[in-house]
């Protein structure tokens, strides 16, 4: 990316089949796949019940979010039960 490009913040929560065995023998992948990508700004994991989680992440626009969701080891391994990609403004204002 170049220093022109204005990146947007996405939102990705994802909620889990229940298939736990299938599911922790593909953490690891879904794990390495989202460290890999060396995102900006990037942060996220699993809700304390275990049902599926949340990623935080930049990229330059929905296109680019949704092939870097799509990618994801638990999607392809279709483990995932439910998804929302959305944007996200961060407020900087409502930060202390």
């Amino acid at each position: 990316m170049d220093s022109n490009t204005v990146e947007k913040r996405f939102a990705y929560f994802y909620f889990m089949k229940n298939d736990p065995n299938k599911i922790r023998a593909i953490v690891p992948a879904h794990i390495g796949y989202w460290k890999g990508l060396d995102l900006p700004s990037c942060s996220g994991g699993p809700f304390a019940d275990k049902s599926g989680g949340l990623i935080v992440f930049a990229a330059p626009n929905r296109e680019e979010a949704t092939r870097i969701v799509m990618n994801d080891p638990f999607l392809l391994e279709n483990l995932i039960d439910h998804k929302w990609l959305k944007e996200w403004v961060v407020d900087q204002g409502m930060l202390p």
